[in-house]
């Protein structure tokens, strides 16, 4: 089994109206070991997709909010459900309509906040929709980008683990 990683290390001030921007010094995304089975029956392009997405949502919005100077985020994808089938599920199951199949999607993510001066806060997130009614937009992996973007909106508040 495959593990997906993409490191982010952001080593360079953004210059914001003369002051600079706070950043995380790394955002490691890394795919769980039991979630890696999965993972290979959703498609190791979309998959990896994901992990590349939620490195580079996270690390922007803590880079625009000023949150986590200098802080290490390591994530872990646990669970990462479509909302519409993926190419590998797809050519897998020539039955599924990559247009009008739809389920409930979302994601789960664990992990660790290492704090510049060195205190290590666990991270949990999850989010899915509750009902195919809840569903919404048409991309394969909206409510996934939902959690993604909710857990980055959290850290950057300093809530580091909900529900």
């Amino acid at each position: 089994m495959r593990r997906f990683t993409f490191l982010a290390p952001l080593t360079a001030a953004l210059a914001l109206a003369g002051a600079a921007a706070a950043q995380p010094s790394a955002v490691v995304v890394t795919v769980s070991p039991d979630f890696a089975k999965t993972a290979e029956e959703l498609g190791q392009r979309d998959v990896q997709q994901q992990v590349d997405d939620l490195t580079a949502k996270v690390t922007r919005v803590l880079t625009e909010r000023h949150a986590l100077d200098g802080a290490r985020i390591e994530l872990t994808i646990t669970d990462l459900k479509p909302n519409r089938p993926t190419m590998q599920q797809t050519s897998a199951k020539p039955g599924l309509d990559p247009m009008r199949s739809i389920s409930i999607g979302g994601a789960a993510i664990e992990g660790t906040v290492t704090t510049a001066s060195g205190e290590v806060h666990p991270v949990k997130y999850d989010h899915y929709s509750n009902t195919l009614a809840d569903v919404r937009g048409f991309s394969t992996w909206q409510d996934a980008s939902t959690a993604f973007n909710r857990l980055a909106r959290n850290l950057a508040d300093g809530r580091y683990v909900t529900r």
